[in-house]
């Protein structure tokens, strides 16, 4: 039984009904795949010599099904609500083709034949292993990529639900099985209590359209009431679009000058208190499209936070410094003099003061002593990853919330001083297009901004708001400010484009529980405490490789499966497997041009720094006394250490290389991952450079400012929580100039 947290964190349907629209064959075909996907198996194939625990929930895991616990029909609700439209409607085709015998024939050949009258079946009615067998050439599939990618969708979909669902309860039966235990330590009556920004917060949640417009005019907003249009119209010095790493410092240093400040943020609050740890609805409640953001193609999976605080609210605490090549770089490539003033590193000073950031961490998790021992028997240099918490900090699930209420996210920093100077932050409100007119005040801007219009979210408010300010700021992040900025009718071509993701692929490896020197578990401890630089013979950095948060369900999503069988005995081994990323500082860069569709591909001298980031990554892992070693590429390919010479273990690290994605045409593939996304608005010294100048203001719109990551020039290679908070905190303190002049 779990502690007690927000209503909206707990897990469970409550007794909703499900209203997706797919139909009895369409569901009947998607459970059948679900079947074959995450087979109940024969107790009697369940290797012993293997898994020291055989108890009864292990054995209850292994005779499970992917069609059991409505888990079709939670698949069939995410994808009416996220999956984008054409991706839909060949899902539906293709559950619609495998409902009929002669669909099935053309989707499965032969596999689908049978000696007795009618000779031909559907998908549901051919015999299990054969059905394995389908989704195996599929997977596999080099030309119908289109097809290959529905079925990847699907796989992804059914064991992200099966392993992070969880009852009314809070629990799931196969969490025991795997080893997975929810964190509920280290809570305290005080983090129960506190909400350091009641004053300032109006959460629309528990507003109607009657009390909205009082509790605005409460915390001090103008307001009035235009019936006749169903508007509610706001006044206020300054508008800001977001709340996380920019627009939560941006909140801070404006409201602090004495401006009237609201911020418009489409998630909800959470506090400490609030935080449940439970994978699934912490993923719903606080990223964007709940955790299952891809990119159009599938090779990308993307986190992006959605809540107050965004992705400091849910990072993993990693606070590192923008690195002094990126600085020169942009000061001397980009003419951003900015980067190399004096105001810049004094706005990183005062960016790690105010977040509390440590540079030592006291005890390391199982996962972060993997990457430190392994550097040190290779005679690697490993460093300590400064963080905005503690040094005894040891949560492992700050990605669903602090529930310690230690990480220093701008909810419980900046945003805290920007009510205390009286800020109001609006939540379950999401902008909808700035306000431009005609710039009657001449200058090299044609057009000005004048604010912003806005929907709630809630049901319970229909009210349409209009918020007219002397300045607004886009702080929603670079997948959403070129997409608002874009529908609001700005044209620069910068817009959108110059998207870098950090790209990451993974590498594991297997430390069964009698590796007794190496202590706990993969999903304990702080998730970032150490780093390695994989560098080139000039010493560049070509890539970095850390240790990542990964639940049941999120790493399930991400294990190529290869069959049923090698499925369930891979998870049986996650408490004890080490994940290893490596990311890279991608020159390859992508586009969103529009609300969640982002287009993105690596670069040769991307795909080169991958490949060597993910072969060290291997060897540290091998190093560090690893039984089994792999990736996630899509064959599963992997090999066991004890019974290796280094000559065929070295061959096997040979051998690795950074494929593309499902939709490319190569019979093996791999799905990237990506917490860092940055540069769709770029500054630039004029609009043929950028989107925005270097104070942050738009080239097009005068009073338009951007202060998130889209503003970031280039991929910086590094966490970039501390990168965005410091540029923020320079945009912002233009921002006050500006006025002063206005």
């Amino acid at each position: 039984m779990r502690r007690e947290c927000h209503p909206l964190l707990r897990g469970g349907r409550g007794g909703c009904k499900y209203t997706h629209p797919l139909s009895s064959a369409e569901m009947e075909s998607m459970a059948s795949i679900c079947e074959a996907l995450l087979p109940p198996l024969q107790l009697e194939r369940l290797d012993t010599t293997k898994h020291n625990n055989t108890g009864k929930a292990v054995q209850h895991f292994w005779k499970a099904s992917g069609s059991q616990f409505s888990i079709p029909d939670e698949i069939a609700e995410l994808l009416i609500k996220r999956a984008l439209k054409e991706a839909l409607i060949l899902l539906r085709v293709i559950l619609w083709m495998l409902s009929t015998r002669l669909g099935t024939l053309l989707l499965c050949g032969t596999l689908c034949l049978s000696k007795k009258w009618p000779f031909i079946n559907n998908f549901s009615n051919i015999s299990l292993d054969n059905r394995e067998k389908v989704l195996q050439k599929w997977l596999k599939h080099r030309f119908l990529t289109p097809i290959r990618l529905a079925f990847l969708y699907i796989k992804v979909l059914c064991l992200y639900v099966f392993f992070s669902q969880c009852d009314d309860n809070g629990e799931n039966p196969a969490w025991e099985a795997i080893g997975y235990k929810v964190d509920t330590d280290g809570i305290t009556s005080k983090v129960h209590k506190e909400r350091p920004l009641e004053k300032g917060i109006v959460e629309t949640m528990n507003e109607s359209n009657s009390s909205l417009p009082q509790s605005l005019t409460e915390k001090g907003l103008e307001v009035a009431i235009d019936a006749k249009s169903n508007v509610l119209n706001i006044k206020c010095d300054v508008v800001i679009v977001g709340s996380g790493c920019g627009g939560g410092v941006a909140a801070a240093v404006l409201a602090t000058s004495g401006l009237k400040v609201l911020v418009l943020e489409k998630g909800n609050y959470f506090t400490p208190g609030d935080y449940s740890s439970l994978e699934r609805p912490s993923l719903d409640e606080l990223y964007e499209l709940g955790g299952t953001f891809g990119s159009w193609d599938g090779k990308m999976a993307i986190l992006a936070g959605s809540t107050v605080g965004g992705g400091s609210a849910v990072n993993w605490a990693a606070s590192i410094r923008t690195p002094h090549c990126v600085l020169k770089e942009w000061a001397k490539d980009h003419k951003l003099s900015l980067f190399s003033s004096h105001e810049y590193l004094s706005a990183m000073d005062m960016v790690c003061k105010r977040i509390g950031v440590t540079d030592k961490c006291v005890e390391e998790g199982l996962q972060n002593q993997v990457l430190r021992r392994g550097c040190k028997n290779l005679g690697l240099q490993v460093d300590y990853v400064p963080r905005n918490s503690s040094e005894r900090h040891y949560c492992g699930s700050c990605n669903y919330g602090c529930t310690r209420g230690e990480k220093q996210g701008t909810e419980v920093t900046w945003l805290v001083d920007a009510v205390d100077h009286g800020a109001v932050i609006l939540t379950g409100t999401k902008a909808d297009r700035f306000i431009l007119g005609k710039n009657k005040g001449g200058g090299v801007r044609r057009k000005k901004c004048l604010g912003v219009m806005a929907n709630v979210l809630t049901n319970n408010i229909t009210w349409r708001l209009k918020v007219e300010a002397k300045v607004t700021v886009s702080a929603c992040g670079a997948l959403s400010t070129p997409p608002l900025m874009i529908s609001s009718g700005l044209k620069n071509k910068h817009i959108g484009r110059n998207l870098h993701l950090h790209p990451v692929l993974m590498a594991w490896g297997y430390f069964p529980d009698s590796n007794s020197d190496l202590k706990g578990k993969c999903y304990e401890g702080g998730i970032i405490t150490s780093v390695h630089k994989v560098l080139s013979e000039d010493s560049k950095v070509k890539a970095i490789v850390e240790t990542p948060a990964l639940g049941p369900g999120a790493l399930s999503s991400l294990v190529p499966w290869v069959s049923g069988l090698d499925f369930k005995e891979r998870m049986l081994k996650y408490s004890r497997t080490v994940h290893l990323i490596t990311i890279i500082r991608d020159k390859g860069c992508g586009e969103v041009r529009s609300e969640g569709r982002v287009h993105y591909e690596l670069d040769e001298s991307d795909k080169e720094n991958m490949k060597d980031g993910l072969k060290q990554a291997l060897r540290i892992l091998i190093a560090a006394g690893a039984v089994e070693v792999g990736t996630h590429r899509s064959d599963g390919q992997r090999i066991e250490c004890n019974g290796n010479n280094e000559r065929e273990l070295e061959k096997f690290v040979e051998s690795i290389y950074a494929t593309g994605g499902s939709m490319s045409h190569e019979e093996i593939w791999s799905i990237y991952s990506s917490a860092h996304q940055m540069g769709s608005c770029r500054m630039g010294m004029s609009e043929k450079e950028g989107a925005m100048d270097e104070n942050g203001m738009s080239w097009e719109a005068e009073g338009l400012f951007v202060c998130d990551a889209s503003l970031l020039p280039t991929a910086i290679g590094v966490n970039p929580m501390i990168t965005i908070q410091s540029t923020a905190y320079c945009v912002a303190k233009r921002i006050v100039a500006f006025l002063k002049v206005e």
